[in-house]
């Protein structure tokens, strides 16, 4: 070994990274910061389990047929009421099916999808 590496390092070279300044020190959220608008508390807060709506016709970019409107409400309640904001395929086919929907025809090309010949 070289006489560099086995000389000891002096305070000033040392560095630790935690000495400095730790970020985490305190709480800020026990600071009291005022706020343009409280939004915590009011008779406008939404009641604890209550969730936004997910479905709004009138903010998406098309027009919605009946059927399509009757879907997204279907789903919407189903998972508002089952409390799953992901369901699975298996479920939206059961949402399906619960709404009358049944396999009648023959299978037709999936718009957008290659076919293979």
């Amino acid at each position: 070994m070289s006489e560099e590496a086995q000389q000891p390092l002096d305070a000033a070279a040392m560095f630790d990274r935690r000495a400095k300044n730790e970020r985490r020190a305190g709480d800020r959220r026990k600071k009291i910061i005022p706020v343009a608008l409280e939004r915590r508390e009011g008779s406008e807060r939404r009641q604890v389990g209550e969730r936004r709506r997910q479905v709004d016709p009138t903010t998406c970019e098309r027009d919605y047929n009946g059927e399509e409107i009757d879907f997204m409400r279907a789903m919407d309640d189903y998972k508002r009421y089952n409390h799953r904001p992901f369901p699975t395929w298996s479920e939206v086919l059961e949402v399906l099916i619960a709404m009358g929907y049944r396999k009648v025809a023959d299978a037709k090309p999936i718009p957008g999808v290659p076919q293979n010949k």
